[in-house]
């Protein structure tokens, strides 16, 4: 049965404390991911925040099997959360065995019992800086009711962690949320001087660091700093 509006905010109410405080962020995400999932009633929800190297990271979830998300999307570079937090936008995904948009993270999706997503960008200063996500593993239509219902949550969460950084005392997650919107910075400006000196689309460099960095086995942040260095220098 589709979710009510009602339900929407008597589940919100229930995590109203969240929009003045800045307490335990780590509870507070698990909180969020917790009513998320019991409102939509699927068989997992989840939250992911970029770690240093921009690559999305559980920080929360209902379930285990959103592990298989985190990665099978970094082992592809694809994905509905991906695509949220590189476009800004609600992805919507309701059977992944249908689903063209994401040809190696989709079968493989499939294989771990993972049919259908729905993702939800973080934003914070005019960025996304994680996602929130729930999923099936079977065929689920998304109805605009949840699409909305998880957008609120996702704002939710945005306000939380926008709280718990302006904070003084901001905790373990949070310093290391910090450490990665830093890191996000020279990682961009490498980004642009890869697009502009061989021409790539700004995916295509971040996955040319990624690969180096991979190969190399170092952090993409170090790979972006040598980047610049030599950008500097020509």
């Amino acid at each position: 049965m589709p979710m009510s509006a009602h339900e929407v905010r008597e589940a919100l109410h229930e995590l109203g404390d969240l929009r003045y405080a800045a307490g335990n962020l780590d509870d507070a995400l698990r909180r969020i991911v917790q009513c998320t999932h019991e409102l939509f009633a699927v068989d997992g929800a989840g939250l992911m925040l970029i770690d240093p190297d921009q690559l999305l990271r559980n920080v929360a979830d209902s379930d285990e099997r959103v592990s298989h998300l985190e990665e099978l999307q970094i082992e592809h570079g694809e994905g509905p959360c991906i695509d949220a937090f590189d476009d800004k936008e609600l992805i919507h995904a309701a059977d992944l065995a249908a689903e063209e948009r994401w040809p190696d993270f989709s079968p493989a999706a499939v294989d771990r019992g993972l049919r259908a997503v729905l993702a939800s960008p973080i934003p914070y200063n005019q960025m996304a800086i994680g996602v929130i996500t729930v999923f099936s593993t079977r065929v689920h239509p998304w109805s605009p009711e949840g699409e909305l219902a998880l957008v609120a949550f996702t704002d939710l969460a945005a306000l939380t962690i926008a709280n718990t950084m302006q904070s003084e005392q901001r905790g373990e997650l949070a310093t290391q949320l910090q450490r990665a919107l830093d890191a996000r910075v020279l990682i961009e400006q490498a980004k642009g001087a890869l697009v502009a000196r061989e021409g790539l689309t700004p995916g295509e460099a971040f996955e040319q660091m990624r690969r180096r960095a991979r190969t190399e086995r170092r952090r993409v942040s170090e790979i972006a700093d040598e980047i610049m260095a030599g950008a500097r220098r020509s």
